[in-house]
């Protein structure tokens, strides 16, 4: 399946885009750019130079992934959500040398609006929920919400909430996918051999 570039997207030589990927109106991808087979990358997104984007990552309308900023496969973002990478900024001070790496592990949803404040890691299949302001990092599975963001219980790989407490110990099984999910010491780890399909 070939790329769909629209015609108002810029992008720069020396961008790596895989197979499938579809760029679509008024969107900048930077030279040193990495993006993955079968993306979307929506109306008016900005990808930097050092960025890094796996396989089967959606990028909703107005969205900029600076630099530093790694997504791994099935990241989604939502419209209007926010990617920083300098922790401290002045207009009057460059700190470029102090970039500050965010990663946001596979399968991860970071909600409309919400905001990444940079040098964390967002967990395997973490969901973030709209609005949130996350400043610290996120454990796989879990559900964030709220300013800043804190977390309210946990999420399964369909993307549907979990019904188990943050702490203790408990098992889920998803009806969907037949994957069982199990909490102890504080994580949920999912134990079954099926993946969300």
């Amino acid at each position: 399946m070939a790329n769909q570039i629209h015609s108002t997207a810029i992008v720069d030589e020396g961008a790596q885009i895989g197979q499938g990927t579809r760029i679509w109106h008024w969107t900048h991808v930077c030279a040193g750019a990495r993006i993955g087979q079968h993306c979307s990358l929506g109306q008016n997104v900005f990808v930097g130079n050092r960025v890094v984007i796996g396989n089967n990552v959606k990028i909703q309308n107005n969205v900029s992934v600076y630099d530093d900023v790694t997504l791994e496969d099935d990241v989604f973002c939502g419209p209007s959500m926010v990617f920083t990478n300098v922790y401290n900024p002045r207009s009057a001070v460059s700190r470029k040398h102090e970039y500050r790496p965010t990663h946001v592990k596979r399968g991860a949803t970071l909600g409309a609006n919400c905001t990444i404040v940079c040098g964390i890691t967002i967990g395997e299949y973490a969901f973030i929920g709209a609005g949130a302001v996350v400043n610290k990092n996120v454990k796989p599975y879990a559900l964030m919400v709220g300013v800043p963001a804190r977390q309210i219980g946990w999420m399964s790989e369909y993307g549907e909430q979990i019904p188990l407490s943050i702490e203790g110990t408990g098992t889920y099984h998803c009806p969907h996918t037949g994957s069982q999910y199990t909490l102890s010491d504080g994580q949920l780890r999912r134990t079954g051999a099926t993946h969300a399909s």
